[in-house]
């Protein structure tokens, strides 16, 4: 069976995503966290080189390779961390490195990723991305992208956040997500497209997409 390798999201570090990798684990599905401490993002904010990121992905794809003598990995990757996967995934040079890594990599779960947002401190990094690897955009590769349906965004005092963070991903914010990322920006053409009625954000909301109430709605894509 294929490894998996958790991806942590934006200023996020490795110990918010243990509960994940013990309920895929409690299913029979092998899962080791990319060792990130939430400071290692500090580099990156307002729209910088995520290189330091891809690093440490890289570093552990290999690690895991060569322990388990497999040739590639399942990468489950949560929030940013779905797109600076692609970037991993592709040929062209970023920051004057080229990652190539898509060979490695049999599957690609995105949870709750903002594959597009109108931010314009993410534009430098998602431009890239989605000019040079639009969509689902390696054949050889599987792409399942996850979107949370928890909240719908409106302008009172329980849902002002999600509404304040739909708009400035995709301009509405009266939709549906999961708190933070509406559910349209979450999905990919050519991608296993779903939404998890009730998956918040964040590994702090409560029910969230690691939930084990809800990894197993979606761990079955990690299988051959």
């Amino acid at each position: 069976m294929i490894p998996n390798l958790i991806l942590p999201g934006y200023l996020a570090g490795a110990k918010d995503y243990l509960g994940l990798q013990m309920s895929l684990e409690n299913l029979g599905f092998k899962a080791t966290i990319v060792p990130l401490e939430w400071w290692e993002w500090l580099p990156t904010v307002g729209g910088r080189s995520i290189a330091p990121i891809l690093l440490k992905l890289d570093q552990a794809v290999k690690q895991i390779c060569q322990e388990l003598q497999v040739s590639q990995v399942n990468l489950i990757a949560h929030s940013a961390g779905g797109w600076v996967s692609r970037i991993y995934l592709g040929e062209t040079p970023y920051y004057g490195r080229v990652w190539g890594a898509n060979a490695q990599v049999a599957r690609l779960i995105s949870l709750g990723t903002p594959h597009r947002s109108k931010e314009p401190w993410a534009a430098p990094n998602l431009d890239f991305v989605n000019n040079n690897y639009p969509d689902a955009f390696h054949q050889n590769l599987k792409y399942i992208c996850i979107a949370g349906k928890a909240v719908y965004g409106e302008k009172t005092w329980k849902s002002w956040l999600a509404y304040s963070s739909y708009e400035l991903t995709c301009g509405i914010g009266n939709t549906w997500g999961d708190g933070i990322i509406p559910i349209e920006c979450a999905h990919l053409a050519g991608a296993e497209n779903l939404v998890l009625e009730g998956a918040n954000h964040s590994p702090k909301a409560g029910l969230w997409y690691g939930s084990p109430e809800l990894v197993h709605k979606w761990a079955s894509y990690l299988e051959p």
